[in-house]
């Protein structure tokens, strides 16, 4: 031990600086973790209190304005209260169709407290902006590890990836257009737009706020109806 201690040049101060190295990474990523996971309950009882106050609070902004601006504020804020509705009620339809298929997938490979575990996965990847994806695997990929069968956190893993990958392109983009009548491609492009902009609370509301924006065109926007060739086209 004496001689692979001197060729590997470890003494107490080496050592000790080593370890001060990895604990500050391991605290950095779950500081991060936990920043985030406390910015989504921040958004949560916002909107609660957003809600369970919005009567009395639309009544006094729309009293500080005159009485024509106060008809374009209140379709402004009744498009965006419908469209956040849409944007929750979308949310726990995908949470839905992840635990649902979580749940035919931890069954089929025998992984102990499949229910829970299928919640948790619809849950956080749904509710909890860029790392809730990877916090739910983490926990079914951990019991897996402690099972009998380690190598079932690999299957974990896969499985998590490739239904990602479907709920990116197939679910979120139908379900969006159909709770918020917005277009898969604008809902697609809004994630995107939030993410790079705003970051994780940026990709969490980017498609609520695209399709106020959307709705609120369409609203105050005169439509002409089409000439012969465009609406042969059309059909």
């Amino acid at each position: 031990p004496a001689t692979i201690i001197d060729q590997l040049n470890l003494t107490p101060q080496t050592i000790g600086k080593f370890a001060s190295q990895a604990a500050g990474g391991v605290l950095g990523v779950v500081s991060s973790a936990i920043g985030v996971v406390f910015q989504g309950f921040t958004l949560l009882l916002f909107a609660f209190y957003f809600a369970a106050d919005g009567p009395r609070l639309r009544r006094t902004l729309a009293s500080l304005l005159p009485s024509k601006q106060q008809e374009l504020f209140n379709d402004v804020w009744t498009i965006a209260t419908d469209k956040a509705g849409g944007f929750v009620i979308s949310r726990l339809g995908l949470a839905a169709i992840s635990a649902f298929f979580s749940a035919v997938f931890f069954i089929l490979i025998g992984l102990d407290y499949w229910l829970p575990l299928a919640l948790w996965m619809g849950m956080i990847s749904q509710f909890i902006p860029t790392v809730g994806t990877y916090l739910a695997i983490a926990l079914p990929a951990l019991i897996a590890i402690l099972s009998d069968q380690p190598l079932d956190a690999v299957w974990v893993i896969i499985f998590a990836t490739v239904y990602q990958q479907i709920e990116n392109y197939y679910f979120a983009p139908r379900i969006s257009a159909r709770t918020m009548d917005i277009h898969p491609a604008m809902a697609f492009g809004s994630v995107i737009i939030g993410a790079t902009l705003f970051g994780p609370i940026g990709a969490l509301i980017g498609i609520p706020v695209a399709a106020t924006v959307i709705a609120f065109v369409q609203a105050y926007t005169r439509r002409y109806n089409l000439i012969p060739e465009l609406a042969e086209a059309e059909q």
